[in-house]
């Protein structure tokens, strides 16, 4: 899979999404800020979200319309009213396109309806992502993959029959340029419920590239799933969770990013191939395993004991696993002390 000539897939370091989100706090100008942060921490792409109020719920407050959950950070709240205030005005989408763009960063968006696909066509996005909770809506996804572009879908509470129709879905609509991410839809995340563990398991399953929309806070969470194979990280990026907002409290702030960015790379480059017996960086280092040596002066005829034969470093004679047999063997020369032991001082 590739965006903008950016190979995504294990043979490149994790691509790193800075996902918006409402972290613009309604301020255009703070939404410039946050992709000039997000290209400066490392960020391979800034994405949002293109819906409004109206085309993801309705205007009303009967059940199921109001949040009512204890463990939500927006308990309480009217769905209408709080997709309301995170939402990204669609006249902002061109001016923060074209920033990204001046960083060489990219920008794409998750449409939450075929209007919304049709406007960021309109804008030649090089990619799309389906959030977690659009894994079921089928029209839409074929709708996404109709346009030819990469595809990466956030999979959350979806079942692997879910995930199965939505990849079929995508390749049937003629798309196979597709990314699953492991993803667990609670705001913020604990590490103990993202069983990154599955990341495997979904590439073997599904035989497409697996990454991870990670809620969580801090870099552990997305550094293991790297270790794991995961390809493509997204986290959700502010520039002060001080400064609140509707997703601040689990966004990453741009210091922490350019961790994110470190510390996956290099776990990402210490992936490397199954390997024993040392790489050529280890040859150097080869002198100081213990070996056999002569530990005081001996006469030629004189027999090995516990106290002329030791194991000891550096690394240059006999193995240790040969001291037992070596014991009782007469010497055929004289030796002085820290000479290494070889087969030809025996008698």
């Amino acid at each position: 899979m590739q965006i903008n000539g950016r190979t995504i897939g294990l043979d490149a370091r994790p691509y790193l999404i800075a996902e918006m989100s409402g972290n613009h706090n309604h301020s255009l100008d703070r939404a410039l800020e946050i992709v000039d942060a997000a290209a400066q921490s490392g960020a391979d792409a800034i994405k949002l979200q293109t819906y409004t109020a109206d085309t993801i719920t309705l205007d009303c407050d009967g059940p199921g319309f109001v949040i009512e959950d204890e463990k939500s950070l927006w308990n309480g709240r009217r769905l209408h009213e709080l997709y309301d205030e995170a939402h990204t005005p669609w006249d902002w989408h061109g001016p923060i396109i074209e920033r990204a763009r001046k960083h060489g960063l990219d920008c794409f968006s998750s449409p939450f309806d075929a209007s919304a696909v049709d406007f960021l066509e309109s804008l030649d996005v090089p990619a799309y992502k389906i959030a977690s909770f659009e894994v079921i809506d089928l029209p839409l996804i074929r709708k996404v993959a109709a346009t030819g572009k990469p595809m990466i879908i956030s999979t959350g509470m979806a079942s692997v029959i879910d995930i199965g129709e939505a990849i079929r879905a995508a390749q049937e609509a003629g798309n196979d340029q597709l990314c699953i991410l492991k993803c667990t839809s609670t705001y913020p995340a604990t590490p103990a419920n993202t069983n990154i563990s599955t990341i495997p398991n979904m590439r073997d399953t599904f035989g497409v590239e697996v990454g991870l929309s990670d809620h969580t806070m801090g870099t552990g969470v997305a550094v293991a799933a790297t270790a794991l194979g995961a390809v493509l990280i997204e986290k959700h990026f502010t520039l002060r969770r001080a400064d609140g907002g509707v997703d601040s409290t689990f966004s990453l702030e741009p210091a922490e990013f350019r961790a994110l960015r470190e510390e996956t790379e290099r776990a990402w480059q210490s992936l490397g191939q199954v390997t024993y017996g040392g790489t050529k960086a280890e040859e150097g280092s080869r002198q100081f395993r213990r070996s056999l040596y002569i530990a005081e002066d001996m006469a030629e005829g004189e027999a090995f004991t516990e106290a002329n034969l030791r194991s000891v470093r550096p690394g240059f004679g006999l193995a240790p696993k040969h001291y037992d047999t070596l014991l009782g063997k007469r010497v055929n020369r004289a030796l002085t002390k820290g000479t290494p032991v070889s087969w030809d001082l025996i008698a």
